[in-house]
């Protein structure tokens, strides 16, 4: 009988369509050695494999850790959202001021525990778009959330994921889940775990980071970021959603896409 684990794993090769025969034979520095890449991250692709990932991966994320995941982008840095934590991600990614991180959420109550607040427009697109590629810019969550993850706008931007391991495991975390890309300055963003791995060897030797391989990722739009700060919704970066269709839900929304 074949097992799980295996199973999820041929079904993994067939889906990214992976030339997995030379990516068998990579080899990456752990310590001293040279060891497949493959050795170093958690599988993440079946529901077997989210499944048996959730438990350490819970426990790395509450011990301060920094955890690379595939999104419905790109592969992705998250932590969760204490200020220690968030200040580790600060570092890792040597993010300025000016740049925050986004949340990423698996439900709405997570947005009322945090004191952020959705308008009844920003409310009719939630309903309307999520889970989905749209990021909302909220306001609220003063004295929960450190200030690392408020933007100019002076609002926290969360998406509520449509990845359904990543659903999965912000639920067992029973918090958000901070967000940015999971790549250095100036390289193309990971669309597969063996890009983490190339870049971030280092950090993953010391234990600061582990990394989930939900498989080849396909090429696909950034979400639609919507301010909702303001008395009128805007539009502040283009995305997977189109102005257009966002008014047919709120006809005065501001900027173009």
């Amino acid at each position: 009988m074949m097992l799980p684990g295996r199973r999820g794993a041929r079904q993994r090769a067939r889906h990214e369509g992976y030339r997995r025969r030379r990516l068998r034979h990579r080899r990456v520095a752990v310590g001293a050695r040279r060891v497949s890449w493959q050795s170093v991250v958690t599988p993440f692709w079946s529901p077997d494999e989210v499944q048996a990932a959730l438990t350490p991966v819970v426990m790395h994320l509450q011990n301060r850790g920094v955890l690379a995941y595939p999104t419905e982008t790109v592969y992705g840095f998250g932590t969760m959202v204490d200020h220690d934590s968030v200040e580790k991600l600060v570092t890792l990614k040597r993010r300025p001021p000016a740049k925050p991180f986004l949340l990423l959420v698996s439900n709405s109550a997570m947005l009322t525990r945090l004191g952020l607040q959705l308008s009844a427009q920003a409310a009719h697109l939630a309903a309307r778009h999520w889970p989905g590629p749209l990021t909302l810019v909220l306001p609220g969550g003063e004295g929960q959330l450190p200030a690392r993850l408020r933007g100019p706008e002076g609002g926290i931007a969360v998406r509520w994921t449509p990845h359904e391991g990543l659903q999965r495991l912000i639920s067992a975390l029973g918090a958000p889940l901070t967000s940015t890309s999971a790549n250095r300055p100036g390289v193309p963003p990971a669309m597969r775990a063996v890009e983490v791995v190339d870049q971030w060897t280092p950090e993953i030797n010391r234990g600061l980071l582990m990394v989930l391989d939900g498989g080849a990722l396909p090429p696909s739009s950034p979400s639609t970021v919507v301010d909702c700060t303001g008395r009128r919704l805007r539009v502040i970066r283009p995305g997977a959603i189109s102005a257009a269709i966002l008014r047919n839900t709120v006809p005065d929304l501001l900027g173009d896409a």
